[in-house]
């Protein structure tokens, strides 16, 4: 179709051109004293070749104004070409674990005029991991300045390269600086907090963005458990006296008061300050919902410390109970014969400790017995047990 409106054209520009080849009209100019007299198709064809000769004129003006910025808009996008090639060496570079390499390529990128923060982070980075860190902070120090995306990322990498240094209170500053731009509810940054907090041994504010976290659901609910776990047994350590440590009991949930290291921590601090008492019910109530061989051996340094016989007889039956349905676990044995020794049963104490390291010998059941042999008047064979507890540790 194209090609038979080009001929149709063609047709019809021969028939124009010989109708105007056979028109007698002529143009006469006047321009005293010369007289140029012309037909008028030839003044025609004059005329068009006039236009468009002025028009490529123009055009050719035109171009040679507009020539610099054009020079400098190919340059400009050349620059461009040249730092997007650099970053995607750079990223795969640093990536792949070329630090070097991609250090060099971001610094090339900067050296070229590219303004973007992203290849002084990225050179920052690199820098971190090669343990070049006064090179590091330039880079970091270049990055400054920019638009709050930038000052994002900077002080995210800040962060990182604090706690990687182990320094939580410098990671900590970062993070607030972050959040007094106005960049808040960040994950990223609440999970690098949440790094910072256990470094510093901020208990209280681990938990606190522990729960945050978990509302975003931005951590996963077995390593949120391990760490609350372990800021609850920070923080049962850190208590100085028996009401600190009884108020601190109380915030612990109840399902992590039951687990075995929990309540075996919280057993030893409470009897550590005199609160035996609490100590046993915090036991028992978490060998009844899961029993835990070594959690039960502390249930024999329960003892009052006023010497009452009773909560010991007390504490013998409950023992006794738990032996009807686990005969052979040698930390109940153990407890039933600190127990008994504690209460003067010196038989009943001799028989369950002699069980206990008949099922599995330990230092603990061995050194009762040198107290026991000590307390019956033997020194020779209290010494042996105290030597093979010795030999045991």
């Amino acid at each position: 179709m194209k090609y038979l409106i080009w001929t149709l054209l063609l047709f019809a520009a021969a028939v124009v051109l010989v109708t105007a080849a056979h028109n007698p009209a002529y143009v006469l100019l006047v321009y005293p004293p010369y007289r140029i007299e012309l037909s008028l198709t030839l003044f025609v064809v004059l005329l068009l070749l006039a236009f468009i000769f002025g028009y490529g004129l123009v055009r050719l003006l035109s171009a040679a104004v507009r020539l610099p910025e054009y020079v400098r808009r190919f340059r400009i996008e050349r620059s461009q070409a040249k730092a997007r090639k650099l970053m995607d060496e750079s990223l795969g570079a640093f990536f792949e674990g070329r630090y070097a390499a991609a250090e060099k390529a971001s610094a090339q990128a900067m050296e070229l005029g590219d303004a973007s923060a992203l290849h002084s982070i990225i050179a920052a980075r690199a820098a971190h991991e090669l343990h070049e860190f006064e090179k590091r902070d330039a880079y970091l120090a270049a990055s400054e300045g920019k638009s709050v995306g930038d000052a994002t990322m900077r002080l995210m990498a800040t962060t990182k390269f604090m706690l990687d240094q182990r320094d939580p209170q410098a990671a900590l500053h970062a993070l607030k600086e972050l959040r007094d731009s106005g960049v808040k509810g960040h994950t990223g940054a609440m999970s690098l907090e949440l790094k910072a907090r256990q470094l510093a041994g901020d208990w209280d504010e681990v938990l606190n963005v522990l729960d945050q976290l978990e509302k975003r659901a931005a951590i996963d609910v077995t390593v949120a458990a391990q760490i609350r776990q372990q800021a609850w047994l920070e923080k049962i350590r850190q208590q100085e006296d028996l009401d600190g440590l009884a108020a601190c009991l109380k915030a612990v949930p109840a399902d992590f008061k039951r687990r075995s290291k929990v309540a075996a921590t919280a057993a030893r601090a409470l009897i550590q300050h005199g609160g035996s008492p609490l100590a046993q019910q915090l036991l028992s109530d978490s060998l009844n919902a899961q029993w835990d061989s070594e959690l039960v051996a502390l249930y024999g340094d329960c003892r009052p410390a006023d010497g009452a016989s009773g909560d010991v007889l007390r504490q013998i039956e409950q023992a006794e109970k738990w032996l009807n349905q686990h005969r052979d676990d040698a930390g109940l044995l153990l407890a039933l014969g600190k127990l008994c020794l504690h209460q003067g049963l010196w038989g009943k104490a001799q028989s369950y400790l002699d069980a206990s390291i008949s099922v599995a010998p330990s230092p603990a059941a061995y050194t009762a017995l040198g107290q026991l042999a000590e307390r019956l008047g033997k020194p020779q064979e209290a010494g042996k047990y105290f030597q093979r507890a010795a030999a045991l540790k």
